[in-house]
């Protein structure tokens, strides 16, 4: 067990793994989702993935230290209350988990000189929220399977 999220960074290889595990656990959630919100998502998503050879991983890959750092007050939360599922626990309070999880992608989007990265962001931010959540339980195992 790790003091804290981000110290599963330090082990070996962890960070190009959990990037790997976050790169399919998006492609999940955007093959479970339809509609015309879904629409929109899958769009941006290939805008994204389509714009650069490798620029996608690399943008993960700087997202997964950031995000690891805004779960952290919940995996400590979630641990003093005495373990569960962490999933379930990110689902109970969902909102305010997405809305920490946002304020990483709002602040790489802010920062981009990418327009096409930026426009595709922008197009899909307003209900970032709800994918989110809906992707909670997902991210409290892939958390747990490295933190355990």
């Amino acid at each position: 067990m790790y003091p804290t999220l981000p110290d599963i960074l330090l082990t070996n290889g962890a960070k190009q793994q959990i990037t790997a595990d976050c790169m399919a656990l998006v492609e999940q959630e955007l093959d479970a989702k339809s509609g015309v919100s879904a629409a929109a998502l899958k769009i941006a998503y290939k805008a994204v993935t389509a714009f650069a050879p490798g620029y996608y991983q690399s943008t993960v890959e700087k997202l997964v230290p950031r995000m690891l750092d805004r779960l952290q007050p919940f995996w400590a939360d979630f641990q003093a209350e005495g373990g569960g599922r962490f999933g379930d626990y990110l689902v109970n309070r969902g909102g305010e988990v997405s809305e920490a999880l946002l304020t990483v992608t709002d602040g790489m989007a802010r920062g981009s000189n990418r327009g096409v990265v930026v426009k595709a962001y922008n197009a899909v931010r307003e209900g970032a929220g709800k994918h989110i959540e809906a992707a909670l339980p997902s991210l409290g195992g892939l958390v747990e399977k490295y933190a355990a």
